[in-house]
């Protein structure tokens, strides 16, 4: 009689708790308030609503607070056309456009933060904060109208963390982020140790660090929540200054509230705030930066910009940053990376030409003896041990190209650019610096590697008179060069198809400072006059082993048996 009660009472504990979850699992998400303050953010605020609309969380479960004052641009044209047309889609909005506003009295430009301005910073957060409490919003996350989270599930990541407070991570054009690993003794910003490793996301986790803002999530289900201000003066014994993020940071310490930055995800990217000096064309630079980064990651191929918001998002016009022509060479199997390529140059303002790249897999003898092709007799890469793929050789016949098409055009100066290309901070502007020195220090040249893989060990001897270019040393990678008119005649004269090895191996050869002998001898003019960027301006998207990493030069067959010439003979394919 026992055992059939205790089995009774554990089916219906079962029912429970089957009941229970089942319940658990139809809870609605819980309610966010968002507080977005905009002052002259009209060049970012198409990117940062953008991504606010991809977010997946269900909108009847967000409220939103909006405030601009005191513009100079058309940051409040922006918000009120964007919320005419998707304000309805949140639970509630409460917003506040003042138009009339142009400025605080003592402050001295637009990035300057006169005390006045952070007073006036410091009453609006501290409002968004009493304004989420009062609704009992279960969060409030405060984010900034330039930044930009390209996660669209940020949101649920971070609530599903369970932090009081907590901020994703997010990325800049340099080494600024939204957290501060370490605090001076008045309270300002200070790097450890420990900011680099968080930054890199050596360690993907959620770390407790003294400073987080910019975009930050307050669980106010906690009651420890009440104690957190951003203004000071509702802090009985606050020593710091009068700065919102600093005393947010500093009361959540005085109370014992951990802080938490999140780089368990790649999340979002920020904006670096304007010095006092610096004027707005500043930021528009920065952006552009922002967003070649966010096109290096896997799988963007543009940036997402709603309907709404294309209307307001202005390209830079094109040019050929003074040279005769830009070649990108791209495989047609490749549309995704044309498309990335095209979303860069419409970024960038770079007018371009697209060279339709030979693929190594549609390649066979008879395509080959159509080029009158000849292997290096003997040729092993160096660190597979095998003959050519079909794939470099398509590589090498797509340069050869480019390298044609600047002979036969007559262009004078080229860029010759892959398809894969990671392009740094500022890429315009430096190339233009490399090109005004060339012409400064009167080089001869004939070609620049803008990207490349260096090999020599030995230290590069600089360009006398320059402070960007250095002698090219033994290199890899073609991802991306400037050539020249006299340059490319080099190539081509050197009738690189009667002993054709990889690109990358034969470039080195052509100015003499490849390691194999054997090799070098095949070319005897090897007078080609080779520089390098110095730091370089072009990165490959991805590396040997990165996750998406893919090469169409080694994903590829080998050359046939009877095609390689190994036993020594220069058999034309």
């Amino acid at each position: 009689m026992l055992c059939h009660k205790i089995s009774i009472l554990f089916v219906l504990l079962h029912i429970v708790i089957i009941t229970s979850s089942e319940h658990h699992a139809n809870f609605q998400k819980p309610t966010v308030l968002i507080g977005i303050l905009a002052r002259n953010k009209a060049h970012t605020l198409p990117y940062t609503l953008s991504f606010l609309e991809s977010l997946n969380y269900p909108k009847d479960r967000i409220s939103l607070w909006i405030q601009s004052d005191n513009n100079i641009d058309n940051t409040i044209k922006v918000l009120n056309t964007w919320i005419d047309e998707q304000g309805s889609s949140y639970h509630s909005i409460n917003v506040t456009l003042d138009k009339k506003s142009k400025g605080f009295k003592n402050e001295e430009g637009i990035a300057d933060w006169d005390s006045s301005r952070f007073e006036h910073i410091i009453l609006l957060r501290e409002r968004i904060l009493d304004q989420a409490r009062r609704m009992w919003a279960d969060f409030v996350f405060m984010l900034d109208a330039d930044v930009f989270l390209t996660n669209p599930d940020t949101l649920n990541l971070l609530i599903s963390q369970e932090k009081l407070v907590v901020a994703p991570l997010l990325k800049s054009d340099g080494m600024y982020s939204n957290f501060w690993s370490g605090m001076t003794d008045n309270y300002y910003y200070k790097r450890t140790d420990e900011y680099e490793p968080i930054l890199n996301r050596e360690n993907p986790d959620c770390h407790i660090v003294p400073m987080i803002h910019s975009a930050v999530l307050i669980d106010l289900r906690r009651e420890a929540s009440k104690l957190l201000t951003y203004d000071s003066k509702r802090i009985s014994h606050y020593d710091g200054p009068r700065d919102d993020i600093i005393t947010f940071a500093l009361q959540a310490s005085y109370s014992d509230i951990p802080l938490h930055v999140c780089n368990n995800e790649i999340y979002g990217f920020i904006m670096v705030p304007l010095e006092k000096q610096d004027k707005l064309e500043h930021d528009y630079q920065q952006l552009i930066n922002l967003k070649l980064e966010m096109l290096a990651i896997d799988e963007i191929e543009s940036i997402p910009i709603s309907k709404t918001m294309k209307r307001f998002v202005i390209y830079p016009p094109k040019d050929r940053l003074g040279l005769d022509k830009v070649f990108m060479i791209n495989l047609e199997r490749r549309p995704e990376r044309r498309r990335r390529m095209l979303s860069c140059f419409n970024e960038l303002g770079i007018d371009h030409e697209i060279i339709d790249a030979v693929d190594g897999r549609m390649l066979n003898e008879s395509l080959l003896g159509s080029w009158e092709i000849k292997m290096m007799p003997g040729y092993k890469d160096p660190f597979h041990n095998r003959p050519m793929t079909m794939g470099e050789v398509g590589c090498f016949l797509s340069h050869y190209i480019a390298w044609n098409k600047v002979i036969e055009s007559g262009y004078r100066y080229s860029m010759v650019l892959e398809d894969d290309v990671k392009f740094e901070p500022y890429f315009k502007q430096k190339v233009l610096y490399i090109l005004q020195e060339l012409e400064t220090v009167k080089k001869d040249w004939d070609l620049v590697y803008l990207g490349r893989k260096r090999l020599q060990k030995d230290p590069e001897n600089w360009v006398e008179g320059s402070q960007y270019l250095v002698h090219a040393g033994y290199s890899y990678w073609t991802v991306g060069y400037l050539l020249s008119a006299k340059g490319a005649k080099k190539l081509i004269n050197s009738k690189p198809l009667q002993n054709l090895i990889p690109v990358d191996e034969f470039l080195p050869i052509m100015y003499d400072k490849h390691t194999r002998e054997e090799w070098k001898q095949v070319f005897p003019e090897r007078n080609l006059v080779a520089l390098s960027a110095e730091p370089l301006v072009i990165y490959p998207t991805h590396y040997t082993g990165d996750a998406g990493y893919i090469s169409d030069t080694e994903n590829s067959s080998q050359l046939p048996e009877n095609s390689r010439g190994d036993d020594g003979s220069k058999e034309e394919l």
